[in-house]
């Protein structure tokens, strides 16, 4: 005896616009019973567990970007100009430009790092908005260093010069 299905057959599509309906309900379908119930437990709880998984998270993604050598670079460049503001004789507000700058540079490699991963993950294939992409996040870079090295110039021309 075989066993029975109770659920109907599928259901031939009668136009493309009945097998697209078919396809969307299936996709969203899948995401709901996979994706977005893993999303919810990435996520965790609220209040204070959620506050704590993000730290994780956070600790997850500097140590992701520690693999990066355009990462590395920034820590060496930042840990040997960020002492210099200690022993510099700038005024308050030129050493917190200077450090809000030098922590914005390693922000934006996070950014840039982060842009660079999705576009792997998404194809390693030859694309023109993935190239985009990740020129884009490259020129972001190479502003924030630029105004860091005119800020550094302008803070010692004025102070030393």
């Amino acid at each position: 005896m075989r066993d029975h299905d109770p659920s109907p057959p599928p259901r031939k599509p009668e136009s493309t616009e009945d097998y697209a309906r078919q396809t969307y309900d299936k996709i969203q379908e899948y995401y709901h019973e996979h994706i977005e119930s893993y999303a919810e437990q990435m996520k965790g709880k609220t209040g204070i567990r959620r506050i704590i998984n993000a730290l994780y998270y956070s600790a997850d993604g500097i140590k992701a970007a520690c693999e990066e050598s355009g990462f590395r670079q920034l820590l060496l460049l930042n840990a040997v100009s960020l002492p210099l503001l200690y022993f510099l004789d700038f005024e308050l507000a030129v050493k917190m430009l200077l450090l809000t700058v030098s922590v914005g540079t390693l922000i934006v490699e996070l950014f840039n790092t982060g842009i660079e991963a999705a576009v792997d993950h998404t194809s390693l294939e030859k694309s023109d908005l993935a190239k985009r992409a990740k020129d884009v996040g490259s020129a972001a870079q190479y502003l924030t260093l630029l105004l860091l090295f005119v800020l550094w110039l302008i803070a010692l021309w004025h102070r030393y010069l």
